[in-house]
């Protein structure tokens, strides 16, 4: 096992656009073995020393990331990490979370895990074990030697292991005290949805008779599905799978593949919900979101949503309030930490805590874009945020 740390000037060359965030500096630790072909790089908000909580998921980049232009574990972490943080800010400025992460916000940093396997190492594949024991080994040495917590959870790439019995995050868990199990996924889009139901309120536009496209039906899709099933909603959906998207079918739903993105987007719609695999709201997506006249409302929880971040501002331009999704993504990142620090403290971790704290995100989704919508869309829902609460920097 190789190591190399990068300080953060190194890591704001890497990605120039981190040197334009809240907090810029990020230290990333790039483990790698040669022989077995993987790298695993960490990015940390955490400096090292600091025993500061780094939390984020562990994302086993699946093949759809590996492939992408310019990808590398590298970049990918810093990136994802950059949207932990932003997270973090949002959570702190209103003020959610459960009893223990309210607690210990101040120690609380973003950061990500991203491990690039080969074919034969994947979750499911014959040499997932090892892999998964590189990982554990490289995660209790950034432990050791930077001094920090690390903490990771929920993320692409997990599933069923080779032995037909045993689950990633359960092995995980198993052998490093930092990797949590629990379903952040229910979090997360119960998250996703009260910050929806807000938006639209907001808008004079109650959920009952609303209609509302979900882009990307994974488990927090599914989650939001069958929130605004229950709310009165009718959904259009967008899913990559097709047995996913036959499910979906045999409840009533109407389906596009991952072909029909430009078709889905100029559907009337009143509200987008985006949740895939990263890069949904690139430049022709966004024209799309604009060009809609029907829709009003952009949110989610998609990680690396948005390349080229103008294109918040021309969603405002065209009428339209987008909440960044690192906002409406908060809730799983909460779900993780609270887990953490329960174990740690030898307290029972009760999720239902995680979806009653949810429920902040209608308040905020309400109050912030009743006040973009008084405003005559001046201002992002970012602002209208900041102005409401206060930033916390």
């Amino acid at each position: 096992m190789q190591k190399e740390i990068l300080a953060p000037d190194a890591t704001r060359a890497l990605v120039p656009e981190l040197a334009e965030t809240r907090h810029p500096d990020v230290w990333l630790y790039r483990y790698s073995d040669a022989a077995n072909g993987w790298t695993l790089s960490i990015a940390t908000h955490a400096q090292p020393g600091s025993r500061k909580l780094s939390l984020g998921g562990f994302r086993i980049a699946p093949e759809s990331r590996t492939s992408a232009p310019g990808f590398t574990t590298d970049r990918e972490a810093i990136g994802l990490a950059m949207g932990m943080e932003e997270k973090v800010h949002w959570s702190r400025v209103i003020h959610v979370g459960g009893p223990l992460a309210a607690r210990d916000m101040t120690r609380i940093v973003g950061g990500k895990c991203v491990l690039a396997p080969t074919a034969d190492a994947r979750v499911g594949q014959p040499r997932d074990f090892a892999l998964l024991d590189f990982a554990i080994a490289c995660f209790k040495d950034v432990e050791s030697t930077a001094d920090i917590h690390l903490t990771t959870g929920q993320d692409l790439g997990h599933g069923l292991m080779s032995d037909g019995t045993t689950q990633s995050l359960a092995y995980l868990n198993a052998h490093f005290k930092g990797s949590v199990v629990a379903d952040t996924s229910q979090p997360t889009g119960e998250g996703n949805f009260q910050l929806l139901k807000g938006m639209l309120r907001a808008l004079d536009r109650p959920l009952a008779g609303a209609t509302v496209g979900v882009l990307g039906c994974g488990n927090i899709g599914m989650h939001i599905v069958g929130c605004l099933r229950d709310a009165g909603a009718t959904i259009l959906a967008m899913e990559a799978r097709a047995d996913r998207r036959a499910e979906l079918e045999a409840a009533g739903i109407r389906t596009w593949g991952a072909g029909d993105k430009a078709a889905f987007l100029a559907l009337p719609m009143d509200a987008l919900v985006v949740n895939a695999a990263g890069g949904t709201l690139d430049a022709a997506a966004v024209r799309a979101c604009c060009d809609n006249a029907r829709l009003r409302v952009v949110c989610g929880s998609e990680n690396l949503v948005m390349p080229d971040p103008a294109g918040a501002l021309a969603l405002r331009d065209a009428g339209k309030v987008y909440a960044p999704t690192e906002l409406g993504g908060m809730m799983g990142y909460l779900t993780a930490v609270e887990e953490y620090l329960a174990h740690l403290e030898g307290a029972p971790f009760e999720i239902g805590t995680l979806l009653e704290a949810s429920k902040r995100l209608d308040t905020a989704g309400f109050e912030a874009t009743a006040r973009v919508r008084a405003g005559g869309f001046a201002e992002t829902f970012e602002d209208a945020v900041l102005g409401l609460y206060g930033d916390v920097d």
